[in-house]
């Protein structure tokens, strides 16, 4: 059974957060409000956790996961940043945008695109989730809440907490965060690719 943590949208209480990262660093696998939607999140090193979440939202090997990081020196880490994509994402972060892009040797494989090994990653516009990662001091592992056969992720945090309270270890209700997905953006050739048009401005991006 999950706990259920209310935690205030604009200014985070410090103990729940707190003991919301201390639920993920023991393997557990949370639910959490993002600037775009609600999100599934666990330990980026923790591999049963990753596997529910595959199991939640049935998912095969070829998708890509998401490193939610703190700002674009954590990103930095996880990926390799040309000069002129790190230009593009300087302006654009933190945002509703998911950059695919190579990953780094910091990147366990089980997270990679079998074939090209990359990486979704992101920096939140969110207090929650930039909260969290602070205290976390490293990216966390994260997938939309989109379940299987839904066009949308779910938003209601009474709703979630009823259809997965026991699949998951910590719902977070951080209030509505909205309905649309991340923007995702390919990095890894030399002209940005639009993969999947959300709340982010890919327009705005490019220009």
């Amino acid at each position: 059974m999950a706990q259920f943590f209310r935690i205030h949208p604009e200014n985070p209480q410090a103990r729940l957060i707190h003991q919301a990262v201390e639920i993920i660093r023991q393997g557990g696998l949370i639910i959490y409000p993002t600037d775009s939607a609600y999100a599934l999140g666990c330990h980026i090193g923790d591999k049963e956790a990753l596997e529910r979440i595959r199991a939640i939202r049935q998912l095969d090997k070829h998708h890509n996961f998401t490193l939610m990081c703190r700002d674009l020196s954590e990103l930095a880490t996880y990926a390799k940043v040309s000069n002129q994509s790190f230009r593009l994402l300087k302006k654009s972060t933190p945002g509703a945008f998911t950059f695919i892009l190579e990953a780094t040797s910091e990147v366990p494989r089980r997270l990679l695109h079998p074939k090209r090994k990359t990486i979704g990653l992101r920096v939140p516009d969110n207090p929650i989730a930039q909260a969290l990662l602070t205290e976390l001091a490293e990216p966390l592992m994260t997938s939309s809440l989109l379940l299987p056969g839904d066009e949308f992720p779910l938003s209601d945090p009474y709703e979630i907490r009823e259809q997965l309270e026991h699949h998951v270890d910590l719902v977070i209700d951080g209030g509505f965060c909205g309905l649309e997905p991340t923007t995702v953006i390919d990095l890894t050739e030399e002209a940005p690719e639009l993969i999947r048009q959300g709340k982010g401005d890919f327009e705005g991006f490019m220009g």
